[in-house]
């Protein structure tokens, strides 16, 4: 049986080398967050960011057969609790003008001190929610 963190390792290995793929071949930072927000409020609906989102959606699709068994991931089975994680972290990525692909993993490897400081702080708020809605709430 395969380490858990195995799992871990090699997405982030993933997402480092498709980060610097991304800043090759365009010469652009990669941010999730801000290529899935050019889409939605129609700013900049290219193909490029058309395809990263094809990508970032259909590629795990295509290797999941190959990955049995799957990692298994502790998620909520509250839905609506789901829906307002991921409107909360939406609406942080605003706020911090960037998500964990643009300040965590490209910030950080330019040494942006924007990005670190970013990290730093999306982390902390992660620790304090989690010890919220798990040790003191009990919702998760």
């Amino acid at each position: 049986m395969q380490p858990e963190w195995i799992w871990g390792l090699g997405g982030g290995l993933l997402i480092g080398l498709s980060a610097a793929l991304y800043l090759l071949g365009n010469g652009r930072i990669m941010g999730a967050s801000g290529i899935l927000g050019g889409l939605v409020d129609g700013s900049d609906r290219s193909l490029e960011r058309l395809a990263f989102l094809a990508g970032l959606i259909g590629v795990p699709l295509l290797l999941r057969p190959l990955l049995l068994p799957a990692a298994q991931t502790h998620l909520t089975g509250n839905i609506t609790l789901v829906i307002i994680a991921g409107l909360l972290v939406g609406l942080g990525t605003r706020i911090a003008n960037g998500c964990t692909s643009g300040h965590g993993v490209c910030g950080i490897s330019r040494f942006s001190l924007r990005g670190i400081v970013a990290t730093i702080v999306y982390i902390m708020a992660g620790i304090a929610t989690v010890a919220l809605l798990r040790h003191v709430w009990g919702l998760i």
